[in-house]
């Protein structure tokens, strides 16, 4: 039992960890997007043009764009809940819990088709 307990505590510790470092990267990212922009006075994009898809967010933030660089960010804030559903599958895995594997296996099959069609 008492094996069980300190395997689940642990599982629970590194889920939290994984939550905080995704928050904590976005958020880091975030800020040094807005710094950019507030030095630079301007967003990179021509008008009121910013990018939505994942590889012009990620061009836009490799070539030092602010709104490319927030923009990451942001998709970093929304990527960490599904970081932490896949890594729910790896602990259920190791758990031999196989009835939460699939279920968690679903419902990251979902969330990352409603990341890729979803506009």
């Amino acid at each position: 039992m008492t094996t069980t307990v300190s395997a689940s505590r642990k599982a629970d510790l590194f889920v939290s960890y994984t939550l905080r470092l995704g928050v904590l990267a976005s958020a880091a990212v975030i800020i040094a997007g807005l710094l950019v922009f507030f030095i630079s006075g301007e967003s990179g994009y021509p008008g009121h043009e910013y990018p939505t898809q994942g590889a012009a967010i990620l061009a836009g933030a490799l070539a030092g764009k602010p709104f490319g660089i927030i923009m990451l960010g942001l998709l970093m804030l929304i990527l960490t809940p599904v970081l932490r559903v896949g890594t729910s599958i790896l602990i259920f895995i190791a758990e031999r819990d196989w009835v939460y594997t699939i279920i968690t296996a679903i419902v990251f099959v979902i969330l990352l088709a409603s990341l890729y069609f979803g506009k």
